[in-house]
């Protein structure tokens, strides 16, 4: 099943606010932590590589997903960090805030790929040695 840029984006921009939802579940629950987990770890990140203008070549793929979780979980302890100096740190309060971020951002274009902009997937081609 093939996702169009749009259905991606959506799905992005509601995985947020999914797992905010899935907080209102008993605590040990692993329905409340999984979604959560997914989202802090995947969701920022690919939020802001993966909606490229013109899609992503096979190579950019992997590029955006191997880049989606340092650079989520680099948001999330920023967003952690700056909740805690202003003393307003909650779950509610971090995941709203990755939430609107994610949501923000899934509605703009991606942020460029080195692989995306040269082909790096695509098949060398021949070079004549003369």
């Amino acid at each position: 099943m093939q996702f169009n840029r749009t259905q991606l984006r959506i799905g992005l921009a509601l995985s947020g606010w999914l797992a905010l939802g899935a907080t209102v579940l008993p605590g040990g629950s692993p329905l409340r932590w999984i979604p959560v987990l997914v989202f802090v770890t995947l969701g920022p990140g690919l939020a802001l590589l993966h909606p490229q203008p013109a899609g992503l070549r096979p190579g950019a793929r992997l590029e955006a997903l191997a880049l989606a979780a340092p650079v989520s979980l680099s948001l999330a302890t920023l967003t952690a960090t700056s909740l805690f100096l202003v003393e307003g740190f909650s779950t509610t309060a971090f995941l709203v805030s990755l939430a609107a971020f994610v949501t923000v951002a899934a509605a703009l274009p991606g942020v460029p790929l080195p692989a995306a902009t040269r082909g790096a997937a695509g098949r060398a081609q021949p070079r004549g040695d003369g």
